[in-house]
């Protein structure tokens, strides 16, 4: 019985380490494109005429 939890618990484990790494990437892509459109932004707000 307790060979089957360990099993499981190892598999778990793999899954939350891929997940993480998952995770990670895709919050970096993100911030790094907020700062490229704010930084355009904030580049182009002399442009902008109302």
């Amino acid at each position: 019985m307790n060979e089957k939890a360990y099993k499981t618990m190892s598999h778990i484990g793999g899954w939350n380490i891929a997940l993480g790494v998952i995770v990670l990437t895709i919050g970096l892509a993100v911030g790094v494109g907020s700062i490229v459109t704010g930084a355009k932004l904030l580049r182009d707000k002399s442009n902008i005429t109302f």
